[in-house]
C-alpha cells in the first residue's frame, strides 16, 4: 500500500494553511472597504503557485542529477531536512494564538503606505512557502515508498481548497483546530520514519556509523522475495507497507535507526505537550 494517507494529509495541511492566510487577507481587505486591492492578492497566489511548480521542477532536476554514494546522501539530508520541517511547520501551527491579527497588521501597514508591493510580497511568499514545504515533503515522502502518490496529493489539495472555500464564502463553522491536533500526531510518526530513513541513508553513505546492523529482521530472505511474496509484516507486506508508508516501518532497522526513532518521538511529544500546556 501506498502511503497515499500521508502525502494526502501533507498537501492537505499545507493549502490548507494558505487557503487560511488568503481568506484571512481577503476577508480583512472587505471588512476595511480596500476590495481595490483584491487583484494584488490574486496576482501573489498565481506567483507563488508559479514558484511552487518552479521549486518542484528544480528539485526533481536535482534529484535525478545524483547516482551511487552522491545519491545516498542526498536522499539522506533530504529526508532529514523533511523531517525538520515537517516538526517545525506541526509546532509553529500549534503555537500560533493570534496569526489572524498579525496578518490584519501587516496589511493595514502596506495599505496606509499604499504599498502595494509589500501586500503582493506577502501573499506571494505566504504561497511560495507552503509550495516549497510541500514540495520537500513530498520528494522525503516520494524517496520512503516508490510507489505515485499523485491521487493523495491533488485529493488533498481538491479537499483543502473546498474547504477554505466553506469557511471564508459560506461562513460555515468547522473545527479545523481538531483535525490539525488529529494529523498533527500522524505526521509526527511519519516525521521519525523520515528521521530513521535519512540516517539509513547516511549510513548506507558511510557517513554515520552502523554499530549493530539489525535489531530485528522480518524480511524474508530469497528465493520468496524473488517470487514477490511478503509476510504480512514485511516492509513490503501487507501491514508493514502500511507502516512504512506511514511511520517509517523498516522491517531490518539498524540500532542508530531504532535510536533516532525513539529519540524523535520523545524529543517532540515533550515539547508538544509543554506548547498544549502553555509552558512555552
Amino acid at each position: 500500500m501506498i502511503n497515499i494517507i500521508a502525502i494526502f494529509l501533507i498537501t492537505f495541511r499545507e493549502t490548507l494553511e494558505a487557503s487560511l492566510i488568503i481568506g484571512i487577507m481577503l476577508a480583512y481587505l472587505k471588512k476595511t472597504k480596500n476590495t481595490r486591492y483584491n487583484n494584488i492578492v490574486y496576482i501573489g497566489i498565481f506567483a507563488g503557485i508559479f514558484g511552487s511548480f518552479l521549486s518542484a521542477f528544480l528539485f526533481n532536476k536535482l534529484a535525478g542529477g545524483f547516482t551511487g554514494r552522491a545519491e545516498e546522501i542526498f536522499e539522506g539530508v533530504i529526508m532529514l531536512v523533511g523531517s525538520i520541517l515537517l516538526t517545525s511547520m506541526i509546532l509553529w501551527m500549534m503555537n500560533q494564538k493570534h496569526v489572524s491579527k498579525e496578518i490584519e497588521n501587516k496589511i493595514l501597514k502596506d495599505i496606509n503606505r499604499k504599498d502595494k508591493f509589500g501586500l503582493f510580497m506577502l501573499v506571494f511568499f505566504s504561497v511560495l512557502r507552503e509550495g516549497v514545504e510541500t514540495v520537500i515533503f513530498l520528494g522525503s515522502a516520494s524517496l520512503i515508498s516508490k510507489n505515485n502518490g499523485f491521487f493523495g496529493g491533488i485529493l488533498g489539495i481538491g479537499v483543502a481548497m473546498f474547504l477554505g472555500y466553506l469557511i471564508f464564502v459560506t461562513s460555515i463553522k468547522i473545527d479545523v483546530k481538531k483535525f490539525f491536533n488529529i494529523s498533527s500526531l500522524i505526521l509526527i510518526f511519519f516525521a521519525a520514519g523520515l528521521t530513521a530513513h535519512g540516517i539509513h541513508e547516511l549510513q548506507e553513505a558511510k557517513i554515520v556509523p552502523t554499530i549493530i546492523e539489525h535489531v530485528w529482521d522480518v524480511n524474508p530472505k530469497a528465493p520468496i522475495a524473488e517470487q514477490g511474496i511478503y509476510p504480512a509484516l514485511h516492509e513490503n507486506g501487507a501491514i508493514g507497507s502500511i507502516g512504512k508508508g506511514l511511520f517509517g516501518y523498516n522491517g531490518n532497522p539498524s540500532l542508530i535507526e531504532v535510536i533516532s526513532y525513539l529519540l524523535y518521538l520523545g524529543i517532540v511529544f515533550f515539547v508538544y505537550r509543554n506548547i498544549e500546556k502553555n509552558k512555552f
